[in-house]
């Protein structure tokens, strides 16, 4: 039994790109759904699909072949879960790549949430 439904989905999306699939289909969510809306505010999917609150379709996005997601890490688990405040969020690839936050506003980017002056728990890096 997996405990950690984020990790997993993270793990789908870095395993289909690894294999250059176009769609993948993952069990839907809420926090799934919310992070595929920032990968696409962001350029890392081309697009999302909820079907019928059962699944999720994910069109992944290549450029010349290469997936655009180059890594995609977990970093907050459910065993050790990673708090930040605003100040202390972290640059992910000296700002080329995002970390993706969730604050009491919902889920947004590092650089949304400096500009929002939030903290939160920092799910996952993406570049």
């Amino acid at each position: 039994m997996n405990t950690d439904p984020i990790a997993d989905f993270l793990t789908r999306i870095r395993n289909a790109c690894y294999v250059k699939h176009k769609l993948l289909e993952v069990p839907f969510s809420k926090i799934k759904k919310e992070i595929s809306k920032v990968l696409l505010e962001n350029g890392y999917i081309l697009d999302y699909k909820l079907e019928n609150k059962k699944k999720i379709k994910i069109a992944l996005k290549y450029c010349k072949n290469i997936s655009v997601i180059k890594q995609i890490i977990r970093i907050s688990k459910p065993g050790l879960r990673k708090y930040s405040k605003y100040k202390n969020l972290p640059r992910v690839l000296n700002g080329l790549g995002i970390a993706i936050i969730s604050t009491s506003y919902g889920v947004i980017t590092d650089k949304q949430a400096r500009k929002k002056k939030l903290g939160g728990e920092i799910l996952c890096y993406v570049y």
